[in-house]
Formats: structure tokens, C-alpha cells, sequence
């Protein structure tokens, strides 16, 4: 037997209330129209559903019954109508980003902690990636967005990037190093020492080789590659190694000062961190509302980073206290 799911709602509704009217004013419905619900559910299962003569209204045992269900249809379609509203406005769903290693590690995992206190009703779903697999991705709608350092290379006009933090790398070290007292700091410094490498596939071993042809040398001394951001500083920290880092990523280390700046110039990729997303791609509120908590947390966080960059002094001639 098949029972109509609005009279059962409606029966619900008129024990809950204690009358036709009342029950009827709650739904938003006339009382004749829930009256007629009433009696046509009472046909369909062939027995009374009240009680008759009491007042206020009092079930039957079926009519307690069918009221349970008629409940539950009550409860599940107001969590329906809350998660319509919800994912609307952008504070209920799933968000699915891609990032880089590195500033996904230092930077964007705060941020996404930050923004899932603020919505509890969203739920991220991060994995990492580089720019080719970020794009494949996007363009098989697998991800709702990625964060990545993009330079020149140019996707075509089916991408919209977002800039948030324009690019600067450096070389980094623990902060007792010894090149951290020689002054003035010259070229050939740089291999006196071993190197840690990026991750393969990485814009940082760009970088790196671009490091090398600067100083007019084929090879370093890589000690350790593949490494997590995690893992690089630990190297860092117990070694006298170097390693290409983006400026931010040591910044966000500043307060454990485990790792810090060598205030040496490298070549500056002509790149910036940034927000990735497909042009013709429907946007979900959730995405979008987290895109504008990336952008918004970078543009406060930005003039920060730059006041500390400004206070490295580059090439300087005598020692300076660690910058970060």
C-alpha cells in the first residue's frame, strides 16, 4: 500500500499542534485542504486515525504510528530545504582544491583551518599538485579550483587565474650557518656548501637551475630531494645545507626560527602564487566563498611579508640579526 507522504505530514502536523487549524497554520496550508488530506488518508488505510469525540484530537495507535513517519518526512524535508539554502549561499558543501606542495603545506593548510571554523557546514577535499595535473584536473571538473605559482606559460583562454602573492624566492638556512656571518657574500659561497633539491616536477627545480647558470655552475651538491616542506627544514636545521625556498614559506616559519634567509640575491622568477579555475566551469557558492577567504587572508597577509622582506638587507657588509 502506497500512502500519500503529504498527508502523513499533515497528520503529524495536527497531533503536534493539537488541531486542524493549528496543524493546518503551521504548514501553511487551509484547514479545509488538510480536513480533506485527513479523510482521504483514512480511506486509503481503511481505519479511523482519532479518536472520535475527544477534544483537543487524539490518535489512534495506527494514527500515532503513521504520525512517526509522517515526522520523520517533516524533519527530512527540512533538513532538505536547510542544505538548499545552505549550499546557495555558499555554507554548505564540498570544496575540492589542488596546490603545490610546498605553499600548500606553509601557508594555504592554516587557511583552510581557518575557514572550516568559520563554516561548519563545508567540508574541503585538498590533494596535491603541480601545474599540468592541476590543469588536467580542472579541465575534467575533478577539482573546483587549484593554487599554484604560474609565470609566463600561458593555458589559454579557458583559465582565469587569480593572483595572490606575487613570487620572490631565496635561499634559506638554519639560522646559526655559517654563511650567515661571512660578509660580503659572493658566488662561489653558494657551492661551498650541499644543496637540498625541490620536488621533481616542481617550479622550484626551474628555479634552481636557473640558480645555476647564474653562477656559472653545471652542478651542486644535492644531499636530499623529494622531501616534504616538513622534511627540507628538518634537513635544514640539522645540516649546513642550502635550498631554493619561496620567500613566503619561510616567512611562515618565523615564530619556530628554525630556518631563515640568506641575504643573497638569486634570479626572481617572473611568477606569482595564485588562485586557478576554469572559465566556463559552474562554480559552486562553497568554492567561491573559500576562493574569497584565499584572497582576503593574502591581502592581509601580503603587506606583512613585505615588511619582512624589506628587512633583510641584501649584500650586506657586516652581520645582521636573522630577518625572520
Amino acid at each position: 500500500m502506497k500512502l500519500n507522504e503529504r498527508h502523513l505530514m499533515q497528520l503529524a502536523a495536527v497531533l503536534d499542534a493539537g488541531g486542524v487549524s493549528e496543524g493546518a497554520a503551521m504548514l501553511g496550508l487551509t484547514q479545509p485542504a488538510v480536513s480533506r488530506s485527513l479523510a482521504m488518508l483514512e480511506d486509503r488505510v481503511g481505519e479511523p486515525l482519532f479518536i472520535k469525540g475527544r477534544r483537543p484530537l487524539q490518535a489512534t495507535p495506527l494514527g500515532l504510528q503513521l504520525a512517526v513517519q509522517g515526522r520523520m518526512i517533516i524533519a527530512a524535508s527540512r533538513r532538505a530545504s536547510d542544505a538548499v539554502q545552505g549550499f546557495v549561499r555558499g555554507t554548505k558543501g564540498v570544496v575540492r582544491v589542488a596546490g603545490v606542495p610546498f605553499f600548500m603545506d606553509a601557508m594555504i593548510s592554516q587557511m583552510i583551518g581557518e575557514f572550516l571554523n568559520q563554516e561548519p557546514g563545508v567540508t574541503v577535499q585538498q590533494s596535491y599538485m603541480n601545474l599540468p595535473e592541476m590543469a588536467a584536473a580542472l579541465e575534467a571538473a575533478q577539482i573546483d579550483m587549484g593554487i599554484v605559482p604560474i609565470g609566463v606559460l600561458d593555458l589559454g583562454p579557458g583559465f582565469e587565474f587569480t593572483e595572490i602573492l606575487p613570487g620572490r624566492n631565496i635561499v634559506a638556512c638554519r639560522p646559526g650557518h655559517p654563511l650567515m656571518r661571512k660578509r660580503p657574500l659572493e658566488t662561489q659561497d653558494l657551492t661551498t656548501y650541499p644543496w637540498v633539491a625541490p620536488l621533481p616536477g616542481s617550479p622550484l627545480m626551474s628555479d634552481l637551475q636557473m640558480i645555476l647558470m647564474s653562477i656559472g655552475m653545471s652542478d651542486l651538491n644535492i644531499r636530499y630531494s623529494g622531501g616534504s616542506l616538513m622534511s627540507v627544514v628538518n634537513v635544514l636545521v640539522e645540516t649546513d645545507a642550502l635550498a631554493v625556498l619561496p620567500y613566503s614559506t619561510v616567512f611562515a616559519q618565523r615564530k619556530e626560527n628554525r630556518i631563515t634567509v640568506l641575504p643573497y640575491n638569486i634570479p626572481q622568477p617572473n611568477r606569482s602564487l595564485g588562485i586557478l579555475r576554469r572559465v566556463n566551469m559552474a562554480r559552486a557558492p562553497a568554492a567561491e566563498r573559500f576562493a574569497g577567504h584565499i584572497i582576503a587572508a593574502f591581502d592581509n597577509l601580503k603587506h606583512v611579508i613585505r615588511r619582512h622582506e624589506r628587512a633583510v638587507i641584501w649584500g650586506a657588509e657586516t652581520p645582521t640579526d636573522p630577518p625572520l
